[in-house]
């Protein structure tokens, strides 16, 4: 099956976009918020626009890296990062509610997956399908732990 272009995400969160950004761009913190990202390494100090990351995947026993850049850097309100690897954006957006902020986590595939990734996905992790459908659960797992830590749970 083809890459689905967008797989995302929502959660609201009692507290504000401020409160829940401080965890969002804590993207050392990643690791214990993702099932498949387990570790994030911020390369040059301070997350701005043009922040280079290197990544460490893993699904079971296998084990990947991964590099990515933050693409959008919008306090308060956006942070992307793409991934060197495949070409797809992971995207956080936060949107002000009147309880708190609506937190959304995105993956998208704006050009398509690239081919070796497809390659890789379809013979070592599993299938495209599966992968996803383990992406899908991934986000509302890594959604739910950022839930936890800005409501102090």
């Amino acid at each position: 099956m083809a890459n689905r272009e967008r797989i995302e995400s929502s959660i609201e969160i009692d507290a504000p976009p401020a409160q829940v950004w401080k965890v969002v761009s804590d993207l050392e913190g990643m690791g214990r918020r993702s099932p498949q990202c387990r570790k994030m390494i911020v390369r040059g100090g301070e997350v701005k626009r043009g922040t280079r990351t290197i990544n460490i995947n893993r699904q079971g026993w296998k084990v990947w890296p991964t590099r990515s850049y933050v693409k959008v850097f919008e306090p308060e309100r956006t942070l992307a990062l793409k991934i060197a690897e495949n070409g797809t954006v992971w995207t956080y957006d936060l949107e002000p509610t009147p309880t708190g902020t609506r937190l959304t986590e995105a993956r998208t595939a704006p050009d398509g997956v690239a081919a070796i990734s497809n390659t890789l996905t379809k013979y070592v992790l599993g299938g495209t399908d599966n992968f996803e459908r383990g992406l899908q659960a991934g986000i509302e797992e890594t959604l739910q732990k950022i839930k936890a830590e800005v409501e102090g749970r």
